[in-house]
């Protein structure tokens, strides 16, 4: 939906150099020519540079998903894209703009302006929040070092129409929590007593968008920033619900989960008797995520697991899945560990539960092993029976299949290879090739362009 006005001028290029398939030859000075932009394109070049030579300059936003400083979207629906340059005249008193130019006729035309305070756009969103077919715009402002203020403009008449507007915001999310088909806002922030807030803003019946409520959360607005997350995803029963995790200095991850009950934001994880949530765990960079693809949303609980006493290095975790449903109680999904080092996880079946111990090491030039062993106790030892290799290097695809070892995946510049030990076959609870391939998984990186 959005593309940088830049594009069109690559389109143009490539739809000039593709006329040779047409047929007709053209000549030396049409081949180096510069492509033509269509009518209205120039036109909108035009005002742009009019504006600069004002005295305006391009203020792009600083976060988000849209930082380009010339934005194309539809807002209205009509299928034509307008034309959002976002600006600043520092002499103004209210420098921040976000000039929108709409098609009329052949050419783009200014139709309306948004202005703001601060330093700078700090973000824009577009949402049809109300579901009338138009785009609303969500923008954040920065008016200093750690404070941001938000707007909701309508753009339905002659002038933007502000909705609403929030003096003091640290993250927000766009959701539906009351499955009213129409899109509702969180706002997280810190309340006048010092404490962390979730504003639930719903539509009321004559259409206006308010605060309906609001439901406390348990970490500080620093720990929300701190490699923090406002995911958007479902509970046991498909029941919409946000899941905000935070993450304190001392590498504690605290989650919180917020949905509607009754129109009323509640969160269902906060704990009456300490005021803070009951899920936190080791910080891991996992995240609530849809682990095992049924459509519900889980939450990583790491627990440390025993380690050999002859090995080095760092304990490593099993991690433990659950689901929530709207009470707040939770339900066991499936456990996994996690080599996010080395890009790759394994669920771990059910009947190894409290029977393993894993170790990580290096185990030759561009070689990490890791090894599963089956629990010893005073008269056994602990015996290895699995191990997964990440592998590196020019030689990769040679070391992969070494010995016994099999090509678990392939990749750029990477294979990961698995070779199953005796102890495995003799073990009842070993596992086959084909149910290792199964359980093995790449971690597919979450691509963040910043916050709204």
């Amino acid at each position: 939906m959005k593309r940088i006005l830049a594009l069109c001028v690559m389109a143009s290029a490539c739809l000039s150099l593709a006329g040779c398939s047409f047929g007709f030859v053209a000549s030396p000075d049409e081949l180096y020519s510069l492509p033509q932009l269509p009518v209205q394109y120039t036109e909108l070049t035009a005002s742009i540079n009019e504006l600069l030579n004002d005295g305006a300059e391009y203020a792009a936003p600083v976060s988000g998903s849209n930082i380009q400083t010339v934005q194309m979207v539809d807002l209205n629906g009509d299928g034509t894209e307008e034309a959002l340059a976002f600006m600043r005249r520092s002499d103004d008193a209210k420098p921040l703009k976000i000039y929108i130019f709409s098609v009329r006729g052949d050419a783009y035309e200014q139709t309306a302006v948004i202005e703001g305070s601060g330093s700078a756009i700090y973000s824009i969103a577009y949402s049809d929040l109300d579901q009338d077919g138009r785009l609303e715009l969500i923008v954040g402002w920065k008016m200093g070092t750690d404070l941001q203020a938000l707007s909701v403009y309508s753009l339905k008449g002659k002038e933007p129409q502000e909705l609403l507007r929030v003096t003091s915001y640290v993250k927000y999310a766009i959701t539906d929590l009351n499955r009213d088909k129409r899109q509702e806002l969180v706002v997280l922030h810190t309340d006048p007593a010092g404490g962390s807030i979730a504003d639930y803003y719903t539509w009321d019946r004559t259409g206006v968008l308010s605060l309906s409520s609001s439901a406390r959360i348990s970490m500080t607005m620093a720990e929300l920033s701190n490699l923090g997350r406002v995911k958007s995803g479902m509970l046991q029963g498909k029941i919409p619900a946000l899941f905000v995790t935070g993450v304190s200095d001392a590498d504690v991850q605290i989650t919180d989960i917020l949905t509607d009950r009754n129109g009323e934001l509640i969160n269902i994880v906060l704990s009456d008797t300490t005021g803070v949530s009951t899920e936190v765990y080791r910080h891991m960079s996992l995240f609530p995520t849809d682990i095992n693809g049924d459509g519900i949303t889980e939450v990583p609980a790491p627990a440390q697991l025993p380690s050999r006493g002859d090995a080095d290095g760092e304990p490593c975790y099993r991690v433990d899945w659950e689901s929530y449903d709207s009470n707040g109680t939770k339900t066991a999904v499936e456990s996994t560990y996690h080599d996010i080092d080395d890009g790759w996880y394994l669920v771990l079946p059910s009947t190894w539960a409290g029977r393993i111990m894993i170790t990580r090491g290096s185990s030759g030039q561009d070689e990490m092993a890791v090894t599963f062993s089956i629990r010893g106790d005073k008269t056994y030892p602990a015996q290895d029976f699995l191990r997964i290799y990440t592998i590196t290097g020019d030689n990769r695809e040679i070391k992969a299949v070494r010995g016994n070892r099999f090509i678990l995946s392939r990749q750029v510049e990477t294979t990961f290879a698995a070779e199953l030990l005796a102890p495995n076959s003799l073990w009842q609870y070993g596992i086959t090739e084909d149910q290792l391939r199964d359980a093995f998984n790449l971690i597919t990186t979450e691509w963040l362009a910043g916050d709204n």
